[in-house]
């Protein structure tokens, strides 16, 4: 991975940018993960005969939320900090990097996943679309970060 990152940073990263429907996928996929948890949690809390208010206390419900949770933090956070993917930009090829193309920091990764999609929610996703109609495709959390995203190659994975 280090080998593919100095290349990244060779050609820059403004040169290996992530098509703006690939990052969709991606965002898609990692939602896709977060949200399946707790929809599953209230498909067997109802066939359990929970049902209104009682569906959504359910011990059931309650258990894969608090799942889906830490899913969340490790597919937003630990991951990405590990490795600058979550599991919708493995699958896609996709990598976060800083602008310069060097690895993300857990502060810019912080900043990216969590006050820069919460400002991207608030927008109502404008912050997202921004990547799709600027030069160097970044999103509103990009730009928060000083972070990019980038195509990666089959060797990087190596």
């Amino acid at each position: 991975m280090e080998a593919s990152l100095k290349n990244t940073e060779i050609l820059g990263a403004d040169k290996l940018q992530a098509p703006f429907l690939l990052r969709c996928g991606a965002l898609i996929i990692d939602y896709i993960l977060i949200v399946l948890l707790p929809a599953i949690g209230l498909i067997i809390a109802r066939f359990y005969g929970y049902d209104g208010a009682k569906l959504l206390n359910s011990s059931i419900y309650d258990v894969s939320l608090f799942v889906a949770s830490l899913i969340a933090i490790a597919n937003l956070l630990i991951l990405p900090v590990i490795s600058g993917q979550s599991v919708g930009k493995m699958l896609t090829g996709l990598r976060i990097v800083t602008k310069k193309g060097k690895k993300a920091t857990f502060k810019r990764i912080l900043v990216r996943n969590f006050l820069g999609y919460l400002v991207t929610f608030l927008t109502l996703g404008l912050g997202f679309l921004l990547c799709a109609f600027n030069s160097q495709g970044r999103a509103l959390h990009d730009f928060l970060a000083g972070t990019t995203v980038i195509k990666t190659t089959k060797n990087e994975y190596a």
